[in-house]
């Protein structure tokens, strides 16, 4: 029974297992970086809070560092550290700055990292 090329259709197997190695390969990136955004929104809601924090610009700089620590904590955020924060007071105003980077390994030698950088200002100089 000879069956002309034309009629033959569907995929071979071979290229059934690259779809699904391309499918699986985007599915772990996604599932290796999604945790880092995640982290860094949890990061950006802490500043925001902090700038609607009542009398924020009266707060000394260790004050303020407390609040965004108990904050992090709460959060279960541990890529940032104290030396990624950084506090500049002047009188009424101030101006908090963070600034991280986050590597993660994919697989082998494979490695993402992503670098975030977020500040607020409150009050005036």
């Amino acid at each position: 029974m000879n069956l002309s090329p034309k009629r033959q259709q569907g995929l071979t197997l071979i290229s059934i297992a690259f779809i699904l190695g391309l499918i699986a390969f985007f599915v772990l990136l996604v599932l290796k970086i999604a945790p880092i955004y995640i982290d860094h929104s949890k990061v950006v809601n802490a500043l925001a809070a902090l700038e609607e924090t009542v009398d924020i610009q009266t707060k000394s700089e260790q004050e303020a560092r407390s609040i965004l620590n108990k904050r992090f904590t709460m959060n279960y955020v541990y890529d940032v550290t104290k030396d990624d924060i950084k506090v500049t007071k002047r009188g009424n105003y101030i101006k908090v700055e963070i600034e991280y980077e986050t590597v993660v390994k994919i697989f082998g030698n494979l490695s993402v990292l992503a670098e975030f950088y977020d500040f607020i200002e409150v009050g005036q100089e």
